[in-house]
């Protein structure tokens, strides 16, 4: 039990490191665990509209995915290009002696090597949380996520990241507001 205690405490330092491509855009500030939570919730959506594919496991894969950033902390794209995080390494050292190991390393690799459809949507759901913060910053007024946008755009695999993503970009980040809640009469329900 205790390397499980261990394996929540690295799980919960990832609400700590910020994630650092933000930098780069001078607005926004996001930790890696929120980065996860959006992910992972992009990655519900597409399950229901993705039927056939292993819903459990596309969830699971978004979930755990920057998990050796624990140990690593996160690298940005410009960053990757000068250093080289051990992430093999960081990930055995977070799974060993755990009874479920296997089971969490597996679901990383698979994420890494974007063979599966699973893994597929999951690198999409990745690309899709990013496309979300970008949009809603372009869309309070910041100029530089407009450039960052169609490279985010770009890495998208799926038809369904990408038509999500179309979605994305054609609505503006507060519409769900205005269009609910702003001078509308209160309904009692």
């Amino acid at each position: 039990m205790k390397n499980i205690a261990n394996l929540l405490f690295q799980a919960n330092i990832l609400k700590s490191i910020p994630r650092s491509g933000y930098h780069f855009l001078g607005a926004g500030k996001e930790s890696v665990a929120e980065h996860s939570f959006s992910v992972s919730f992009i990655a519900f959506v597409m399950a229901q509209m993705e039927p056939d594919i292993d819903a459990l496991r596309l969830i699971a894969m978004c979930l755990v995915h920057d998990l050796p950033e624990a140990k690593t902390g996160d690298l940005n794209y410009v960053q990757k290009k000068y250093v080289t995080a051990n992430e093999n390494k960081a990930l055995r050292h977070i799974t060993k002696n755990l009874p479920f190991g296997t089971t969490l390393a597996d679901l990383i690799t698979e994420f890494n090597e974007r063979r599966t459809i699973e893994s597929k949507l999951a690198h999409d759901a990745d690309q899709l949380a990013l496309i979300l913060d970008l949009k809603s910053l372009s869309d309070i007024g910041y100029d530089p996520p407009k450039k960052w946008l169609p490279f985010a755009l770009k890495r998208l695999e799926t038809k369904t990241g990408q038509a999500i993503a179309q979605n994305i970009m054609k609505t503006e980040w507060d519409a769900w507001w205005l269009e609910n809640y702003v001078d509308s009469p209160v309904k009692k329900e």
